[in-house]
């Protein structure tokens, strides 16, 4: 099986307190439930302080 490499940039989602990433519906297909992912996360903006006191 070759390895397939796909680069997102996503704005981190919240679901409750929880912060969440959401995976794209194109990315449906590849990712089907039991597929196991190298996930790395390269922070390229901050959250403002203000906003994160308003999600908590």
């Amino acid at each position: 099986m070759e390895n397939k490499q796909f680069i997102i940039t996503k704005k981190i989602a919240s679901q409750g307190k929880r912060p969440v990433i959401l995976i794209p519906a194109l990315l449906q297909k590849e990712l089907k439930p039991d597929t196991v992912v190298k996930l790395t996360i390269d922070i390229i903006k901050q959250a403002e302080a203000e906003e994160e006191e308003n999600n908590e």
